[in-house]
């Protein structure tokens, strides 16, 4: 595909998210009580060296449930879901960094549909109903158009393998230069034409690209699940963007008010994950729960 008849495709693509796909928020209300549970990713466990010790942690500190890593022993899982009684709500593929699905090497590309099938029959071995996919990296040796077609095809591959698992693949923008808009994120998941593929958002990593109340309002039925993270600008702005995340739950420049308010008018009913610094310890854990708690009764 050339760069001419890639900006058309994209533009057609972008056109089919009008208006008129979008919920009617006149008519919407925020429920009674929100329906949200709260995850907190592998990754935030910090404190306990096995799995059970991990799963333990996460259970005492207050949350229903852990976003595990793909390629983690599933016998060790299975047995540390059960015993707590956690749930695992979704899989973060282990792999998309390492083998992108937008990568000029075919080799590379196919180790990466291999890693992201290991994923979804993690997810369906634990329970859980989503994998998140870093769908590709734009750099200076990736264009944008290349990014866009080559994760697009391989996604492809790998979609009757979710619809028969029942578990979607949900894509997330992770500073990866990709999907830098809530129109475009849109209509790169509509073009699937498949209930199987979904978008994760992040409250914090969009915060460099707009305002995540737009985003989720805009992508609607497509938001698979979220990731609460914060994030300030201010010390972006001084230290670095990566310095950015350097900030406490509720001490940022999420407006969570206003994402859950969006959430309430998109009618979502699901995970509020953490994926947050400061689980390195029981007491730290017990803090980003409660801090969870009260943005989900912003």
């Amino acid at each position: 595909m050339n760069r001419r008849q890639f900006a058309k495709n994209t533009l057609l693509a972008s056109a089919a998210v009008s208006v008129s796909s979008l919920p009617d928020f006149s008519k919407l209300s925020a429920p009674a009580t929100r329906n949200l549970k709260k995850g907190v990713m592998w990754g935030c466990i910090e404190t306990g060296q096995t799995i059970m010790e991990k799963f333990v942690a996460a259970k005492t500190a207050g949350f229903d449930g852990v976003e595990v890593m793909s390629h983690l022993d599933r016998t060790e899982v299975l047995k540390a879901r059960d015993a707590t009684g956690l749930i695992i709500p979704s899989v973060c593929g282990e792999n998309h960094w390492k083998y992108p699905l937008s990568d000029p090497d075919p080799a590379v590309r196919e180790q990466g549909v291999a890693s992201l099938r290991v994923s979804l029959q993690d997810a369906a071995a634990y329970g859980a109903d989503t994998v998140l996919l870093v769908p590709g990296i734009v750099s200076d040796t990736v264009t944008y158009s290349e990014c866009w077609t080559r994760a697009s095809e391989e996604i492809k591959k790998v979609i009757p393998m979710a619809t028969d698992l029942k578990v979607k693949i949900a894509l997330e923008n992770v500073w990866n230069n990709f999907l830098l808009s809530p129109m475009e994120a849109a209509s790169y998941v509509d073009q699937f034409r498949s209930v199987y593929v979904g978008f994760y958002f992040d409250c914090g990593n969009i915060l460099v690209y707009g305002w995540p109340e737009q985003w989720i309002r805009i992508l609607g039925r497509r938001l698979a699940k979220v990731h609460i993270k914060e994030f300030s600008k201010k010390i972006a702005d001084k230290q670095g963007r990566g310095a950015g995340f350097d900030v406490k739950l509720l001490e940022g420049d999420v407006n969570w008010t206003k994402v859950m308010k969006a959430l309430d008018d998109i009618g979502y009913e699901g995970w509020t994950t953490i994926e947050q610094p400061g689980g390195d310890s029981p007491e730290g854990l017990k803090d980003l729960c409660t801090r969870l708690v009260t943005i989900q009764g912003s």
